[in-house]
């Protein structure tokens, strides 16, 4: 789908495993050319316990949880919090809908993680989505500084 709206990019295929890591990663950069590009971002498979175990060479992390999953996922699979830098919330158009407290969530999820930036989003409103990609802007600066 992203390489339809003219994106570079690859798909890795994992062989069964639930999850990418670091290697296969190599493998699909390996597939690119890189020499214009300045981000890249791995989207991994899975749940939220595979993903979070496995060393994927990215800089920064970075996790989506839905509205419509629950706001009890930092209970669930911890490790995922305290290896994200940010978390990205989407779909909070659905907060008036479902039984999800947004409160409860930033509550666990800093507990496990203090410097975690979250960013509450909706990719159908649009809201939100300028202070995550501002996010994103500032820590590829940072990066190439």
């Amino acid at each position: 789908k992203v390489a339809a709206h003219g994106v570079n990019a690859v798909q890795i295929r994992t062989g069964g495993f639930c999850h990418l890591d670091a290697a296969m990663v190599t493998k699909g950069l390996n597939a690119m050319d890189l020499r214009d590009l300045d981000l890249i971002i791995i989207e991994n498979v899975g749940n939220l316990v595979c993903p979070a175990e496995f060393d994927t060479g990215a800089i920064k992390n970075a996790m989506i949880l839905s509205v419509p999953e629950g706001d009890d996922k930092p209970l669930k699979y911890p490790l995922m919090f305290t290896v994200s830098q940010a978390l990205v919330v989407n779909k909070i158009d659905y907060l008036t809908t479902e039984d999800f407290d947004i409160d409860a969530l930033r509550t666990r999820a800093l507990s496990l993680n203090p410097d975690l930036d979250i960013f509450e989003v909706s990719c159908k409103t649009g809201q939100g989505i300028e202070e995550w990609v501002d996010w994103l802007r500032k820590e590829l600066e940072t990066f190439l500084a």
